[in-house]
């Protein structure tokens, strides 16, 4: 055991003069290309939020105003929330742009280089030269990209659907007047009482936290383990050890700020159970709440020495606020495990991350959409219309990616999968998936709909008419165009297929709002257009149909027009960014 650790030392002491020249390297690639890349990411993010923030703030108030969703309290309420929450955006986003932009420009140089190093890659001495020097470039520029699709696209997605949306029952959501005195003292005292108890519990518990993360930091260090383990995070991980104490006080800061949340939910619980007295339970109980998470977290003693009262009329509801001991600090510190040498942190993480599966998704949309193009159920009105930035039909923007989720989830169905199949044979399941909270918004809920598919049983012709209905947005018109003869259904099948369609076309709504999605989706659209004109084109030889003729000149006028910038609508040459009212 012994001569096992000098061995772990030594390899140590014998890694750190190549580390250290890796380091400087990536420094000085930070140090020339880092400043260019902070300038483009500030100018841009910066101008994108100050040129955007009086059409945000109108369209904000006009969609909240003109919304059925909520009474007229809560649009009061919530025309101040957002008036506060619209300057808050303004000075955070332009500060957040300068930060972003400095980290940014330092680490993507130097994550780079010591990427360049890593198992399986190919002229490392040339890579480590020159990976993170233009790529740092044309990354910033990928940023600004996307905050523009994101303030252009997002944002009007996310508005339109809280201005057309309706309330499920048919009547807009409204607050009881006569506890909103109860509620703002409960709230009042929460914030008071946590604001002061959270602090103390941070102050007592700092020290534990600054030496229990260096000595894990330290072991993890030596033996080459946890956030070690990998070239490119050693760096980093390093940086860590140095840097500790900061994080900490981060940590008793973010403690701090957490007891806002925490007290003014007091509100909630009076509102939601018409008690002040439950309320004034929750405070006190809060603290018990908090205090028992900071123990598991820090690995001590499990509890709480506060008192915990019952704050809900429903006893089982009483420990919902309650926060569990994270899985992730079960599996490290109850088991005693360390980690696995065998398993690359990287590559797991390059395996499995939303943005690879993203790529996956239109692979398979593009791959799809030709043969679709081909059979002429994508019609030129839908590329043409989504190119212009027309109200088009949504079968690009939303029918296309929700069917080929659709196709996913029916195969994972058939094979009695745990979780999705992919069509290159991966399967993503419960245990192995992005450890993403974002991706958990979407993959939980196909899940539900995979086993309820799983459960239907459907036939050959339930299935194909449920793709097509997810595919034509349930346009009947079309729907019934693209079968020679309609599959017979009950009224009571067809509705449930129906309600499957549109509940993947909401949650393909949701993936489309990702700040991604938009620019991935682009080069779909303009590889569809081109396979479109290509198609027409074949059958304009064949058969010499004036009608195939007209729609060709159109494609390749439209074609055209793009090419010498020809641009129409307010948002300027990203088309796509006026599909706002589509999604």
């Amino acid at each position: 055991m012994e001569a096992g650790i000098w061995v772990s030392v030594w390899s140590f002491f014998k890694f750190l003069p190549f580390f250290f020249a890796l380091l400087l390297l990536g420094i000085i690639k930070g140090a020339l290309f880092g400043p260019w890349a902070w300038l483009v990411m500030t100018i841009g993010i910066s101008a994108l939020i100050l040129g955007m923030w009086p059409m945000h703030v109108i369209w904000t108030y006009y969609c909240i105003i003109r919304t059925k969703m909520f009474g007229p309290v809560v649009k009061l309420l919530l025309l101040i929330a957002v008036t506060v929450i619209l300057v808050l955006w303004l000075i955070i986003g332009v500060t957040g742009s300068i930060l972003a932009g400095l980290v940014y420009g330092f680490l993507a140089p130097a994550m780079a280089t010591f990427d360049a190093v890593g198992e399986g890659k190919e002229k490392p001495l040339v890579h480590c030269f020159l990976d993170g020097t233009w790529s740092t470039i044309t990354g910033s520029c990928t940023v600004v990209r996307d905050v523009k699709d994101m303030l252009l696209h997002s944002y009007f997605s996310i508005m339109d659907e809280v201005r057309l949306h309706a309330p499920p029952d048919g009547k807009p959501y409204e607050i009881r007047l006569l506890h909103i005195p109860g509620a703002i003292l409960a709230a009042a005292c929460g914030l008071v009482v946590d604001a002061i108890m959270f602090t103390l519990i941070a102050l007592y518990k700092f020290p534990v936290m600054l030496f229990k993360g260096w000595k894990r930091l330290i072991e993890d260090l030596v033996g080459r383990e946890g956030p070690f383990l990998e070239t490119a995070c050693v760096p980093f991980a390093g940086l860590a050890i140095l840097l500790w104490p900061f994080a900490v006080i981060g940590a008793f800061l973010a403690s701090i700020i957490c007891s806002v949340p925490f007290g003014a939910y007091a509100a909630v619980v009076v509102y939601q159970e018409s008690s002040l007295f439950l309320g004034l339970s929750y405070v006190i109980s809060s603290v018990s709440i908090f205090d028992e998470y900071t123990n598991d977290v820090l690995d001590m003693a499990p509890g709480s020495c506060f008192p915990r009262f019952k704050y809900r009329k429903d006893e089982s509801s009483s420990h919902g606020g309650s926060l569990s001991k994270p899985t992730s600090f079960k599996d490290k510190h109850d088991g005693k495990k360390v980690p696995q040498r065998v398993t690359s942190f990287k590559s797991s993480f390059d395996e499995f991350n939303p943005f690879k599966l993203l790529d996956l998704l239109f692979i398979e949309c593009k791959h799809h959409g030709k043969d679709l193009v081909a059979e002429g159920v994508i019609t030129p009105k839908d590329i043409e219309g989504t190119k212009a930035g027309k109200a088009s039909t949504g079968v690009l923007n939303v029918g296309l990616p929700a069917y080929v989720i659709l196709k996913a989830l029916l195969r994972s169905a058939k094979t009695n999968s745990d979780g999705l199949i992919l069509s290159d044979g991966i399967e993503i399941t419960s245990d192995i998936r992005p450890k993403s909270k974002i991706f958990e918004w979407f993959f939980d809920p196909l899940m539900v709909i995979k086993d309820q598919i799983k459960a239907e049983n459907f036939t050959e012709e339930e299935e194909a008419y449920l793709e097509k209905q997810v595919l034509l947005i349930s346009d009947p018109k079309r729907v019934k165009e693209n079968f020679i003869r309609l599959p017979s259904l009950s009224e009571q099948k067809q509705a449930e297929i129906e309600a499957f369609a549109r509940r993947l076309q909401g949650i393909t709504k949701s993936i489309s709002r990702y700040p991604t999605f938009k620019r991935r989706f682009d080069v779909l659209v303009e590889s569809l257009s081109k396979e479109l004109a290509r198609t027409m084109g074949g059958s304009q030889s064949a058969n010499g149909s004036q009608h195939v003729r007209t729609t060709r000149s159109g494609i390749v006028r439209m074609l055209s027009q793009r090419s010498l910038g020809k641009t129409t609508g307010i948002r300027g040459d990203d088309h796509e960014a006026q599909l706002t009212s589509d999604v």
